[in-house]
């Protein structure tokens, strides 16, 4: 199905693919997204991808809505095909310790698991990031375990540490940085996730794929120690599709 574009207020457009949240579906968000930024059409400012659509912000000053349009829609006509390309695997260690995971005992009982169980489930799942949003660096990851998914909590939390690792419905995360939230928290990694003094803020893209590791609290520390003085790097596998 071809992409439709539909304009959005004054100054931005949105282009839509089918209906669905699919990892093939978004490789062709992401593969468009690039081409659009490579067009670098003068007058477009931001370009936003999501699940399944692409928002372009632009300056109606610079450029109208009609020409605007007419430069997008030969890129719409390209085949978005990206399944020869390979995937990169960013893998985060995390620390499932009862210190860190402050609902894994619950979503384990919630769910008729073993805490060892859900902690092997969770960290044996490539997960595609669909979108970066919400805090800076937090990526919505798709491909959890039906069987570790678990409702927010009622009332969310006021502060949850950066780092941790957390469970809503039938997607996990990472908060990036300290936030309120209601993710379960089910442990948490060492790892800077986003920082504005690196020269590439975030160690990861939409459509990159992330993989926990699980650690133990010792090490958990060895590697936070290592990551204050820059002396740390996850390791990047890369795989065929």
């Amino acid at each position: 199905m071809k992409p439709v574009i539909y304009p959005e207020g004054d100054h931005a457009i949105h282009i839509r693919f089918k209906a669905q949240i699919d990892p093939a579906l978004n490789a062709r968000v992401h593969d468009l997204t690039a081409r659009l930024r490579t067009a670098a059409i003068i007058g477009v400012q931001t370009i936003i991808p999501s699940f399944r659509t692409i928002t372009v912000v632009y300056n109606p000053l610079l450029i109208k809505l009609a020409k605007l349009i007419s430069q997008v829609e030969p890129l719409l006509k390209i085949d978005l095909s990206t399944s020869a390309k390979p995937k990169k695997i960013i893998t985060i260690p995390v620390c499932y310790d009862k210190a860190f995971a402050y609902d894994l005992a619950e979503l384990a009982n919630y769910n008729k698991l073993s805490i060892d169980e859900v902690i092997k489930r969770h960290s044996q799942t490539n997960y595609l990031i669909y979108l970066l949003g919400f805090l800076p660096g937090f990526a919505y990851l798709g491909g959890l375990d039906p069987q570790l998914a678990m409702p927010r909590l009622d009332s969310p939390r006021v502060k949850i540490p950066a780092g941790s690792v957390g469970i809503a419905g039938h997607q996990t995360g990472i908060y990036p940085v300290e936030s309120p939230g209601g993710w379960r928290i089910i442990g948490r990694t060492p790892i800077e996730l986003f920082s504005m003094e690196r020269e590439q803020p975030m160690l990861y893209e939409p459509g990159d794929y992330m993989r926990f590791i699980p650690i133990d609290k010792n090490q958990y520390h060895t590697i936070s120690r290592a990551v204050k003085h820059n002396q740390y790097q996850c390791e990047i596998v890369w795989e065929e599709r």
